[in-house]
């Protein structure tokens, strides 16, 4: 498509007797945001200017800032928008989708509050596309806050703004706003609704009430979608209902073709039932090409079930597969320490380090009183750094006479001290420490973390949870984590 676009535009530029109007111009910008074509794109931005389009007409304006940001080239979008005197709803909108593109959600958030500010109304797409960025920063406060904007100018019943709110929530930790969001929908036939509040409750591991919405959904005639099935093939998978799930999967032809999501559910769902043979064998009689999410899952149970050598094996297919994913060495690395194979868990760390790769550091985020907080490992950049430490150091000894033990397979240093030590200063237990010392008692924690939380950091969830009789709810790049009394929804397989 970019190239084809790019000549049609050249062949047009080339003919003296056509000129390329607004239409023209949007067209192959949209081409160059979608394939990278930055070089071409800063060309017909030249063009648009001697033809005086760049500034006069909105579409070409703002076709210009979508390919800025969608190039990663923000700074050049945002001179463009700052120079612009009468922006208008969609070049606000076109600006925080190009902030959200570049993983920069509080910019987006902040722009949301500067288009208000100005007097311009938001429309569905300026809604949908705030409650994406504050559902990826889990930031409940300003969700609901926006919730009420949502309310007041009539968006409510809006079938887009309605299932953003329910995601916003679900993704905020707080299944009952969005039920309530879900329940409030006038529209019953919208599948985008069902299947949000399906997602939902997936996330949430609330399998039971996946499988009884859906099974709501298909009596009242809403016909489920591709993403509807990866939810509900999900739920089964993290219920144990092998079968269930295995009569859902072939229910989907020939309405819905499965793909590689369905799969990787399938095969998730066989290992952790500990069928780790046959969810090998489900992989090798695919009709497609197996990829990343369905060799991950399968390296999952692998951990889970301490198969090391059915874990070598699929860790070096992904290795092929998806060379730059650090987190599949660290996996594999931690595998070989669990079974005390040290050298060959270091030789993996070299190897990764040799490609260039580094782990991800690990950061979370915490709302307190509708500001959002940043922890990263061994943080001391917070104004209250004194009083988290302390509070963190009082954890380690009330978890200790709770029977803790740390589970050192999660830190990478030779002295098991030093590995003890080191996993107190993960970013989940700083957040959670801040959140013990700046909230009501009664209030949840809720947290998000960019990783896999740690099997140790897990724990001492839990026993936390127990011992302030506190709900915590941890967001992590797997799923969600509720702890309360001691217990957690995962039921520890995540």
């Amino acid at each position: 498509m970019y190239h084809g676009a790019t000549e049609a535009f050249r062949e047009l530029l080339a003919d003296q007797a056509l000129s390329p109007d607004q239409v023209s111009f949007s067209s192959v910008l949209s081409a160059c945001a979608n394939g990278g074509g930055i070089d071409f794109g800063r060309g017909v931005h030249g063009h648009a200017v001697k033809l005086g389009m760049a500034s006069t007409l909105d579409y070409v304006r703002n076709s210009l800032i979508d390919m800025y940001s969608k190039c990663g080239c923000l700074d050049e979008a945002m001179k463009l928008f700052d120079s612009c005197s009468d922006r208008d709803v969609v070049t606000w909108n076109v600006m925080m989708m190009g902030w959200i593109e570049s993983d920069r959600m509080e910019n987006a958030c902040n722009c949301f509050r500067a288009m208000i500010r100005e007097g311009i109304s938001p429309d569905e797409a300026s809604f949908s596309t705030v409650l994406h960025a504050l559902a990826r920063l889990a930031s409940w406060g300003q969700g609901a806050a926006i919730h009420t904007l949502v309310v007041k100018t009539g968006f409510a019943s809006n079938r887009c703004v309605g299932s953003s709110l329910i995601s916003m929530y679900a993704k905020c930790g707080s299944l009952d706003d969005a039920y309530r969001s879900f329940e409030e929908a006038e529209d019953r036939t919208n599948v985008v609704a069902w299947t949000a509040m399906i997602t939902a409750f997936q996330q949430h591991g609330h399998g039971d009430d996946v499988i009884q919405l859906f099974e709501q959904m298909l009596r009242e005639g809403v016909e489920p979608d591709y993403i509807t099935f990866v939810s509900v093939l999900s739920a089964c998978s993290h219920n144990g209902l092998v079968d269930q799930g295995f009569k859902y999967f072939y229910s989907m032809s020939p309405k819905v073709t499965p793909g590689s999501e369905h799969y990787a559910c399938m095969v998730d769902m066989l290992g952790r039932a500990g069928r780790l043979d046959e969810a090998k064998r489900f992989i090798d009689t695919m009709p497609i090409r197996p990829d990343s999410s369905v060799w991950g899952a399968l390296l999952g149970a692998c951990r889970n079930y301490r198969n090391l050598e059915l874990g070598d094996e699929v860790a070096r297919r992904l290795f092929e597969i998806e060379p730059d994913n650090a987190g599949n060495y660290v996996l594999l690395s931690n595998m070989y320490a669990y079974h005390g194979r040290l050298e060959e868990a270091k030789e993996v760390r070299r190897t990764m380090e040799s490609t260039g790769l580094r782990k991800e550091t690990g950061c979370s985020w915490i709302d307190v009183w509708n500001e959002t907080y940043v922890f990263t490992v061994h943080d001391r950049s917070h104004d209250e750094t004194e009083q988290i430490y302390e509070m963190l150091g009082r954890l380690k000894e009330l978890v200790k006479a709770k029977g803790y033990a740390p589970d050192t397979q999660f830190a990478i240093n030779d002295v098991e001290e030093h590995k003890e030590q080191s996993m107190w200063y993960h970013s989940e237990r700083l957040a959670l420490s801040f959140g013990l010392i700046s909230l009501p008692v009664n209030a949840p924690i809720r947290i998000k973390k960019n990783l896999r939380t740690c099997g140790d950091c897990h724990t001492v969830m839990k026993l936390v949870s127990e011992i302030f009789r506190r709900k915590i709810i941890l967001r992590d790049a797997n799923r969600f984590h509720q702890f309360a009394d001691g217990s957690c929804s995962c039921k520890d397989y995540w």
